[in-house]
């Protein structure tokens, strides 16, 4: 093979860096595309470009459950779609015993409207760390990040373990906000190159493994690891390997250029129906439609917390002790918090929870799902994570003997 043809067909794949823009232009788009996040310009006018994820060749529509069917009391399901409908949801769905109990859509969206993820791809990357240890192209969780990102070796990055790139002990720099353009928390955001800006200058503030810090440079690392990983796009490795064996629709990822890498910290473009079906894998500790996805075991680690922080696992919330509010950040830390009007009435309670209140609640107790997506809710609305899921808990039909959390 020419070196010619070995170079074309690793950019192919995305695996050897494709010519970077000049540094004028590179920074231009850079600074156009602070201007827009800081304006809060449309996300389709700031994920750009976008690359494509694919999904199940056939779309099987998930079962609908009739009237007679339905597991949820009419006045239930009622009163939660009220309260989705209140927050401006775009998709409001419940699901359980194995059928749709509802599935509503705003105005101009349908099930098959992508919808922006923001950080449900958080936890979308557990999942995807999952089906590479099954597939054997990681050996464990506790593998070194630095046998992927060699770049780190001999450096105190190299303590750095794969779990801490989903329960988010990496030690970087916690996540916040600042409008100087020079700040990393933009770099590592919006750079034409943000994986190498990741890489070779995202500041680590505390030994890996020994803080929680929620923040986005951190996932976004779960993409190089995949790619390193896999010698595929990211897009394709999420599409081959976790949609379409799990029967979802595709969609689109942000990709800081063309033929860059893609951020998996954020920016995936879905229908709503991808993350309940996410959430149905769970439910089935990793197993879809008899196949094996996710390894043995796997799905008790994700929703296993750490002494840093209980309500945290591998990419998803958790119930753990009950919190009137609970913050993105470490416990006890200033920032935004979610309020929790009562305790979960499953204690085991576990979900996706991105921005803008965008929320997946899977319940083991009672096999419930409830998925609420769209934007923020609508100022003066004090969004209460724990209201959906109990309103839903307590108007099963078949009544399932829960644990509450303690107060």
């Amino acid at each position: 093979m020419t070196h010619r043809l070995k170079a074309i067909l690793l950019l192919s794949c995305g695996l050897l860096a494709s010519s970077p823009a000049p540094a004028q232009d590179a920074e231009t788009i850079y600074k156009q595309r602070l201007e827009k996040l800081l304006t809060g310009a449309p996300l389709d006018t700031l994920y750009q470009p976008l690359e494509a994820v694919p999904g199940a060749a056939t779309l099987t529509a998930l079962p609908q459950a009739s009237a007679a069917q339905r597991t949820i009391t009419d006045t239930a399901l009622a009163d939660a779609a009220a309260y989705a409908a209140d927050s401006k949801a775009a998709a409001f769905i419940v699901w359980h015993k194995g059928k749709l109990q509802a599935e509503i859509y705003g105005d101009g969206v349908t099930a098959a409207t992508p919808l922006p993820s923001k950080s449900l791809s958080k936890p979308m990357t557990a999942i995807v760390i999952g089906r590479a240890l099954q597939l054997g192209l990681i050996k464990s969780l506790d593998q070194p990040v630095a046998d992927f990102v060699t770049e780190w070796q001999g450096t105190p990055k190299a303590a750095m373990l794969i779990r801490h790139l989903l329960d988010m002990r990496t030690g970087f720099l916690e996540q916040g906000f600042n409008a100087d353009p020079d700040h990393p928390w933009n770099r590592a955001y919006l750079s034409t190159d943000h994986g190498s800006y990741i890489v070779k200058d995202y500041p680590l503030t505390d030994a890996p493994g020994s803080r929680y810090g929620y923040s986005n440079a951190t996932s976004e690392l779960v993409a190089l690891v995949i790619e390193r990983a896999s010698k595929r796009r990211y897009a394709d490795f999420v599409g081959q390997e976790v949609l379409a064996p799990v029967g979802a629709p595709g969609g689109q990822v942000w990709v800081n250029r063309v033929g860059g890498l893609a951020h998996s910290g954020c920016c995936m473009m879905v229908p709503a129906e991808v993350w309940l079906r996410l959430a149905i894998l769970l439910l089935h500790d990793g197993v879809a439609d008899g196949k094996r996805l996710l390894p043995a075991g796997y799905v008790k680690q994700m929703v296993t917390g750490t002494p840093q922080n209980p309500h945290y696992g591998l990419g998803v919330w958790l119930a753990g002790s009950y919190v009137e509010r609970r913050g993105f950040g470490a416990p006890g830390a200033p920032g935004p918090s979610i309020l929790h009007s009562e305790p979960y009435l499953d204690r085991d309670l576990y979900l996706f929870d991105g921005n803008g209140s965008q929320t997946v609640f899977i319940s083991p107790q009672t096999g419930l799902i409830a998925l609420r997506l769209g934007n923020n809710p609508p100022k003066g609305m004090d969004w209460d994570n724990s209201r959906l899921p109990n309103i839903l808990i307590r108007g099963l039909k078949d009544k399932v003997k829960t644990e509450p959390q303690p107060r």
